[in-house]
């Protein structure tokens, strides 16, 4: 089994659709905790709705690669419009930020709201 820590993000209608991705996610993985979520100002396109943030940890049977389009498949169920650009408004955004223990999402350095959220759920900042 795999241990990983998943980042979650919305900027659009962010409690509901957090609350969906999480019952899709309980009926394919085993989730073990959920982290609070953290209100975020965004980041590279100011002009839109501040983020709600945080993390979840969970375990399952798949390798990376298949957990990854697992969670793109749910952010396309909850209407992930991926024609806007990176930074823009998103209904539910979901990374893998750590695997097994390792920090696997080069974000986690940069943005103090994943460290809080990962910490939160695995201690790994402390470490």
């Amino acid at each position: 089994m795999n241990e990983v820590i998943v980042g979650i993000g919305s900027n659009i209608n962010a409690d509901e659709n957090i609350a969906k991705m999480l019952e899709i996610l309980k009926g394919e993985v085993k989730v073990l905790q959920v982290s609070a979520m953290i209100k975020t100002k965004p980041i590279g396109i100011e002009n839109q709705s501040d983020f709600t943030n945080g993390a979840v940890k969970i375990v399952t049977p798949q390798d990376r690669e298949s957990l990854n389009k697992l969670l793109k498949k749910i952010e396309d169920q909850l209407g992930r419009d991926r024609s806007v650009p990176k930074f823009g408004p998103r209904t539910i955004d979901l990374d893998i930020l750590v695997w097994n223990g390792e920090i696997v999402d080069e974000d986690y350095y940069t943005r103090d709201f994943l460290r809080r959220s990962v910490d939160e759920l695995d201690g790994l900042s402390k470490k």
